[in-house]
């Protein structure tokens, strides 16, 4: 399909793709990294900024009313709030530059970071295509080669996309002749994008520029592309709260985007958004319509004849086109089948009861379904590692294939008509590899390996169950040195994320060597509210069930120490975003079983994050609390509002200030809150990162530079020293 090359840079962008930009921090000149136990000492001995409270800033929740003194920190484009960001990041970052062993962590990461990163090549208009990074770069550009052994051509550098370095690649496609290119930047780290086209023969830009694009892929067909964008902001500075009336377009290649065709909207449902692509034949158009982050109704048009028919209209279960065979499209669901199924639906007989199963539910959840050389390969789950099994496109199981063990997969790449296809394979000691794939034959080679400067071979991941509170088998990775003394003594990084469906899977991360190098242990719990064991596994860490996700990283922590990896002197937990959240309400839960937090962009206030941005998409993990029974749980355990006079784990809060889906809001106020609360005499503090956003958006030396804080700060407040 597609979005194919959509799916690619994803995977691309998340592991080693990031954007430079200038990081105006506007502290004093920074402390002299400290070295005599004297000095180490005072250093936690913090004078924190003074934050202003109105205590007459209130609301009624169903009879209950919750004070909001910090709420003025929720506009960040305030003069106010941006001297309390220089003010905090004053005080942070003097902290942190301070820190034993910092800069030689910062020596190691660089070097660590210094090697060649490619992503999977895949084919268009004859030409191979791939991103590399050639080690440090900010982010990664795309090259052309004739043939897999042939020289390479640069394409695109993402890098000079800009004089200041803060605009990046948000996302590309090529149409079916392959000579034309769409691609799409964002500027400052923002979910906004704009979209324009290349013209791969001539190596020049075309005259079409299109704007306001968000939470959208890019779906050619025939000379123009399909896309979704919402409306024009009417003023200056409310960008971040533009998320109504997303609508599908199509561009017409030449033509001004005022003249673009309106192909779908939702008028009388502006939180509704809307998602096009094409088959790889381009005879389909698919649209996909959602009101959260779960759930699609699905349309699919034949473009030709105009004909649109409804495969679904509720929003209850999740149809994720796979692509199609002749009139039959085949979907990926968990419709009557929480671990998903694939199904063919005939676009002329698309009635539920002419619905064929073709890969029938398994006992491992479905991750992923991919169409090359006129197979299926089908993803599976089995103990939170990949497994593909291959099938005829009648569902006829074939094979599996042979994997180098477990980890994870990125999902076969290829086209229908193609005998070859490419994968990635990684897991927490294993770079990604890159494997060439002959889809008769099933059998692998490798393609390209990275060259690490990381001796993989002296450490060991094992899988250990334990039993949570309500008595659920949960599973936990955990990565160390061969050979380590379980003591209770070793310094142990605890991370999850539990929820929206999400799966945390083996992955190799730069950035968690110098934990592993220095004799800690790394430690990734499934917890539910993530997809690890398909829907139900979700959904048992929703709504109300919400405490179940909390419970589960606490059992983790627990079995940790039970089995002497660690102990609570030793013990760090960390997670972002939604497990920001996690680390934020577990710290609250249990601030004696953990040394250090590291909550970074967390939704923090529980009764108010769906009135910014993006957040209203979040109920059906969360609820909201307009409604009572709602707001009756979420209180329980918002971060925010479940603070108290108590001795807090050391705490290091990470937040960007032009993050626009998970706002600074919840970390500026949290940050403030956590200040005035805590009664102990280890460090809690806020780290701004400026002109970012939530996740990508940060130079290579950013990133280095914020693990080392990271790892310096866990180290040094459990008494640990650095073997560098």
């Amino acid at each position: 399909m597609n979005n194919l090359i959509y799916t690619l840079f994803l995977i691309l962008l998340t592991t080693i793709a990031c954007n430079k930009q200038i990081t105006d921090f506007v502290i004093a000149e920074p402390m002299k990294e400290l070295t005599t136990m004297s000095e180490v000492a005072d250093m936690n001995n913090i004078t924190y900024p003074t934050t202003r409270k109105d205590e007459t800033v209130m609301d009624d929740y169903h009879g209950t009313t919750i004070k909001d003194p910090y709420r003025w920190l929720e506009d960040d484009h305030s003069e106010e709030t941006m001297n309390w960001v220089k003010a905090q990041n004053k005080v942070t970052f003097d902290y942190l530059h301070a820190l034993p062993g910092r800069e030689k962590l910062i020596n190691r990461l660089t070097e660590l970071w210094d090697y060649p990163k490619y992503s999977s090549p895949f084919k268009e208009g004859g030409k191979y295509y791939f991103f590399k990074n050639d080690g440090l770069q900010n982010q990664s550009s795309l090259y052309s080669i004739d043939k897999l052994d042939g020289e390479p051509t640069l394409i695109l550098d993402p890098n000079k996309f800009s004089e200041d370095g803060t605009t990046s690649l948000g996302g590309l496609d090529f149409n079916e002749a392959g000579d034309k290119m769409a691609y799409m930047i964002s500027e400052g780290g923002s979910d906004w994008r704009k979209a324009m086209v290349l013209d791969l023969k001539t190596g020049e830009l075309l005259e079409d520029k299109l704007e306001w694009l968000k939470f959208s892929g890019i779906a050619w067909y025939k000379d123009g592309f399909y896309y979704s964008r919402y409306p024009e902001p009417q003023k200056d500075g409310e960008l971040s709260n533009a998320v109504e009336f997303h609508k599908v377009y199509y561009h017409k290649l030449g033509e001004d985007q005022s003249q673009d065709k309106l192909v779908h909207e939702e008028p009388d449902h502006p939180q509704r958004n809307s998602y096009a692509n094409t088959s790889e034949d381009e005879k389909y158009l698919f649209i996909s319509t959602s009101e959260s982050t779960s759930g699609n109704a699905l349309k699919v048009l034949d473009i030709e004849s105009q004909k649109m028919v409804d495969i679904v209209t509720g929003f209850d279960h999740d149809f994720n086109v796979v692509d199609n065979n002749g009139s039959q499209i085949l979907i990926r669901t968990n419709y009557k089948a929480p671990n998903m199924r694939v199904i063919a639906v005939d676009f002329n007989n698309p009635a539920e009861e002419n619905w064929v199963d073709v890969i029938p539910e398994q006992a491992e959840p479905i991750r992923s379904v991919s169409v090359v050389g006129s197979k299926m390969f089908i993803g599976y789950l089995k103990n939170a590692s990949s497994m593909i099994k291959v099938h005829d496109l009648d569902g006829k199981y074939l094979s599996d294939l042979e994997l180098p063990g477990i980890g994870t997969v990125g999902g076969v790449g290829g086209r229908k008509t193609s005998t070859e296809a490419f994968y990635t394979f990684t897991s927490f000691t294993y770079p990604s590899t890159i494997f060439k794939l002959d889809t008769e034959t099933l059998s692998s080679e490798v393609f390209r390996k990275s060259e690490v400067k990381f001796d993989t071979e002296g450490f060991i991941t094992t899988q250990e169950w334990y039993t949570s509170k309500d008595g659920t088998k949960v599973p936990v990775f955990i990565t160390h040195k061969k050979g380590l003394r379980l003591d209770g003594s070793n310094p142990t990084l605890l991370y999850g994320y539990g929820g929206f469906d999400i799966s945390i899977l083996p992955s190799f991360s730069i950035t968690r060597l110098p934990l592993l190098e220095n004799g800690g242990i790394l430690a990734i719990a499934n917890i539910r509210g993530g997809g690890e064991f398909g829907s139900e596994w979700h959904k048992a860490g929703t709504l109300d069930r919400k405490q179940n996700v909390f419970d589960d990283f606490i059992g983790a922590a627990e079995h940790l120490i039970k089995r002497n990896y660690t102990s609570s002197e030793k013990l760090a937990i960390q997670g972002g975003s939604n497990g920001g959240l996690l680390v934020g309400a577990c710290s609250n839960q249990r601030p004696d079983l953990f040394a250090v937090a590291f909550p970074a962009v967390g939704v923090m206030d529980m009764l108010r994050y769906h009135l910014f941005t993006i957040g209203w998409a979040w109920a059906t993990d969360y609820g909201k609390s307009d409604e009572a029974e709602a707001f009756n749980y979420l209180i329980k355990y918002s971060p925010l509002h479940n603070l108290e006079n108590k001795d807090y784990p050391a705490t290091l809060v990470t937040t960007a200030d032009h993050d626009d889906r998970v706002v600074p809001a919840h970390s500026f106020k949290y940050a403030a809150r956590l200040q005035e609360m805590h009664t102990g005499d280890d460090p809690v503090l806020i780290r701004i990162e400026t002109s970012a956003g939530h996740g990508a958006g940060k130079p290579t030396s950013k990133i280095i530079e914020t693990a080392a804080d990271i790892y310096a700060f866990m180290f040094h407040n459990m008494g640990e020293e650095f073997n560098y």
